[in-house]
């Protein structure tokens, strides 16, 4: 008999070298190094070569692949004068959305080849860092600047954000890019699968994930679980908000339980750590006491469930500690999982291509004659 797998919960639709969950066990790793080691030893510029050309960079490789990036930097007019023309108010991920699909209405018959590959990736990634990167700027009543290649990929992005910035801050802004870099295929990498595979272009595609990353069951979370700390206000609340929200009212806890875990998310680990070291003002370490407490009471109440805490859970307070405002998270995960929607765009269209054509099962009227 066939079925429905409702929201294609264990339907597997690709082969892939890229990112192995061990969701019992609570492993996680990208082309077979550990995460949370590349989150503290590598760098976001090392970990997008590793999964976009499947080893690690020597010297010369890196150092090319950086050049490539920082030639990418300046936007063209066209997407510049669209950042400039978007309400102040508008959503920061429907801004990168909007400005990139501007950039694939230019982009004709891309031919997917190692050799093209190469070109278009800095490409992106260095477009995506400036269009991020003002629109932070222009939400903050600033202009737009073309951003200055630093010593890194974080370094540059946050130098384009803030006047001043520390290398405790560098460092947690290159570990978040890397743990959120890639997460199997999730909604929005699905959805770049599914564009892909119709031989469309990466912009095209990429604007596809984004349109997906917007939705709060997905890049959403984050800004989700930081709101819930807002609300509760101070650690004291912590158990009363609880009890009358999520026991009594049967309300989500945002921030613990997912889809693939049974077990704590692998990367809550570096995020928790960021958010210790950079909660040192009153008012981020009081989120950080409330985040703390809420996430006890939450795993003892829901643990027996297999249901424990998400990288989403601290990586709003860190995002927040660096300085950006909660309307900013979601976009923040956008410019994270780039690199990793990219590779899984190669893999599956150079490796495994096969345009993605699901089927429905009919559950409506049978045969009826029209009757005027």
């Amino acid at each position: 008999m066939t079925e429905v797998s409702p929201g294609l919960e264990n339907v597997y639709i690709k082969y892939t070298a890229l990112t192995y969950i061990d969701g019992n066990k609570g492993i996680m790793r990208y082309r077979g190094y550990d995460i949370n080691e590349l989150a503290e030893k590598s760098s976001f510029e090392e970990v997008s070569y590793l999964m976009l050309f499947g080893e690690l960079p020597d010297e010369s490789e890196l150092q090319n692949f950086k050049n490539q990036i920082n030639k990418n930097l300046k936007l063209p007019d066209y997407m510049k004068n669209i950042l400039k023309e978007l309400p102040e108010k508008a959503d920061s991920l429907g801004i990168l959305q909007t400005v990139l699909s501007a950039r694939s209405s230019v982009e004709s018959n891309y031919k997917y080849s190692e050799k093209n590959d190469m070109e278009i990736i800095p490409e992106i990634l260095g477009n995506v860092l400036s269009i991020v990167a003002n629109i932070y700027r222009l939400k903050s009543g600033r202009d737009i600047i073309d951003p200055v290649p630093d010593k890194n990929y974080a370094s540059t992005f946050l130098r384009a954000c803030f006047d001043k910035i520390d290398d405790d801050k560098i460092n947690a802004m290159d570990s978040a890019l890397i743990l959120y870099m890639d997460h199997e295929i999730p909604a929005s990498t699905t959805s770049a699968l599914v564009t892909a595979s119709t031989l469309s272009d990466m912009y095209s595609s990429l604007v596809s994930a984004i349109a997906a990353l917007r939705g709060p069951l997905h890049g959403g979370a984050a800004e989700g679980a930081y709101k819930q700390f807002l609300e509760i206000k101070t650690p004291e609340n912590v158990e009363p908000w609880f009890n009358k929200n999520i026991i009594d009212d049967k309300k989500r806890l945002i921030g613990l339980g997912h889809r693939v875990y049974r077990t704590y998310d692998p990367r809550l680990t570096s995020f928790k750590k960021y958010a210790d070291k950079l909660s040192t003002a009153p008012d981020q370490k009081n989120i950080l006491e409330i985040a703390k407490r809420l996430e006890a009471l939450g795993v003892k109440t829901f643990s027996p469930k297999g249901i424990y805490t998400n990288t989403d859970f601290y990586s709003g307070i860190v995002f927040n500690a660096i300085g950006f405002p909660v309307d900013m998270f979601t976009t923040l995960f956008g410019l994270s999982r780039v690199s990793g929607i990219l590779a899984h765009i190669i893999e599956y269209v150079e490796k495994q291509e096969r345009l993605i054509r699901p089927r429905a099962i009919y559950n409506g009227y049978d045969r009826r004659d029209y009757k005027k």
